[in-house]
């Protein structure tokens, strides 16, 4: 038997009942937990939200480690948790239901408190007009999210209010992952409750059930 797996699991979804998502990330949990060893923490967003960043967060992010005072590693003590979390995992599974065509505030706040300049990401002019770079590496990102209406994929009819998955393919750098390796599932047509949704979620569950696969095998 190989190592356990780390995974990192964030729920971001209002609900505690009737989540879509967390029943998507339970699944995948439950697939990876059937194939191998695994250790997980999970971190969940959506019934305890991180602070919201403010002005003296900033500051105190932007403040050399050496320099930093008791007040200021006080402020930075969630944001240093929470990265220490991602720099742990070996995949980042996050369930993200689509609200108000984007990410839950909760999430977004998340992703406020892990950008962090010199631990999750470096900035230097001297590399021109893409000062930015990672700084972790390594990681597999998984995103399984839900959405009341449909067709938000490139080149469909609502794909122009998608502010989700853009947003998350944007962020993907700071969690040491790759946008154009991130893997999905995605349910559709919530509102609806028909058979469109109906065929969503079994879709979903079988791309869940191969993604958990194929990451697994990939470990090995």
């Amino acid at each position: 038997m190989g190592k356990p797996i780390n995974i990192l699991a964030i729920n971001s979804s209002a609900r505690k009942n009737r989540s879509i998502t967390r029943e998507m990330v339970d699944l995948f949990l439950e697939q990876v937990n059937s194939k191998t060893q695994t250790n997980i923490v999970n971190r969940d967003v959506g019934m305890s939200p991180p602070s919201f960043i403010n002005e003296n967060w900033i500051a105190a992010a932007f403040t050399d480690k050496d320099a930093l005072t008791q007040e200021q590693k006080e402020i930075l003590s969630e944001s240093d948790s929470l990265i220490n979390e991602i720099k742990s995992a070996d995949i980042i599974v996050i369930g993200a239901p689509m609200y108000n065509y984007s990410m839950p505030a909760s999430l977004k706040a998340w992703f406020d408190q892990i950008a962090r300049v010199g631990l999750t990401f470096s900035f230097d002019l001297s590399r021109g007009d893409q000062p930015i770079e990672p700084i972790l590496i390594g990681k597999q990102l998984v995103v399984l999210s839900s959405r009341g209406e449909f067709d938000f994929a490139i080149g469909k009819q609502r794909a122009h209010l998608n502010g989700l998955d853009p947003a998350l393919s944007a962020c993907a750098h700071y969690l040491g992952a790759s946008a154009n390796e991130m893997k999905s599932a995605i349910v559709e047509y919530e509102e609806f409750k028909d058979h469109r949704w109906e065929t969503s979620v079994k879709n979903a569950k079988k791309e869940i059930k191969a993604i958990a696969e194929n990451l697994v095998v990939s470990s090995r």
